[in-house]
């Protein structure tokens, strides 16, 4: 039996990077998964891969910062699979530039994504969770929850906001039997860094305590430990899976 047999998930975000690689690992460890993300292509044939090799996903689209889609989310995955155990809330985008050339549609872009998306997503995965009497919410917030860097204000306040907002979730369910925690990458190898081009890699990977980018399938592990009963007396915690990088 794998970690996650006979458990429901929902993975925001799914269908690439952090997102994919976790699905993968959740369905490897036995999970019925719902896929969500607005990348059709991408999301649907993950999920016709999966289903092909005996896997059970489906694959939704959604806009985690609309209500009206999270809220249609949830219920499919408990319409398809009769329940909801685990979340991984992980959708979310970036935006860089100085911080006082930031126009405010920009901010608001990134906070309603990367912020209002994970209230949203937790909102009505809780409501469904309260039903069955358990339940676990994975955050993806960030190393950037924890520390600073120039050039990124917005992205780094809703990551701030989201560890704040684990903890304060985490106390508020907890004697429903609903944990609540956050994964903190720092720099993974997905598809958005290695669009940075080589040099930003490399310049990366030296500036790591481990002398390398991390790899997305290191977070999918991290999640599912998280999600899992192995990890049945954490919550509230930011688990960093950064190579060392915010212990400097």
């Amino acid at each position: 039996m794998g970690k996650l047999t006979g458990k429901v998930a929902i993975v925001t975000g799914g269908a690439s990077g952090i997102g994919e690689y976790t699905v993968r690992e959740m369905v490897k460890e036995g999970a019925k998964v719902v896929i969500a993300d607005i990348n059709d292509v991408l999301g649907g044939n993950l999920s016709e891969e999966l289903n092909r090799s005996g896997k059970k996903t489906v694959y939704q689209r959604v806009d985690v910062s609309n209500e009206e889609e999270v809220e249609k989310m949830v219920i499919r995955a408990v319409n398809e699979f009769g329940k909801l155990d685990i979340l991984f809330n992980n959708a979310g985008i970036g935006g860089g530039g100085l911080s006082h050339e930031i126009e405010l549609e920009e901010w608001h872009k990134i906070l309603a994504v990367n912020l209002d998306g994970v209230f949203l997503c937790a909102k009505h995965a809780l409501i469904a969770m309260r039903k069955n009497g358990q339940g676990s919410i994975v955050n993806t917030a960030s190393i950037m929850g924890h520390v600073g860097r120039e050039h990124a204000l917005a992205y780094i306040s809703s990551k701030g906001a989201v560890v704040s907002m684990t903890r304060a979730l985490a106390l508020e369910y907890a004697k429903e039997n609903i944990r609540v925690n956050a994964v903190c990458p720092g720099y993974i190898l997905t598809p958005l860094l290695q669009s940075a081009g080589e040099e930003i890699v490399i310049q990366l990977a030296d500036a790591q305590p481990m002398g390398r980018i991390g790899k997305p399938e290191e977070v999918a592990k991290a999640v599912v430990f998280l999600a899992s009963d192995d990890a049945s007396f954490i919550t509230g915690t930011s688990l960093m899976v950064d190579g060392g990088y915010t212990a400097q």
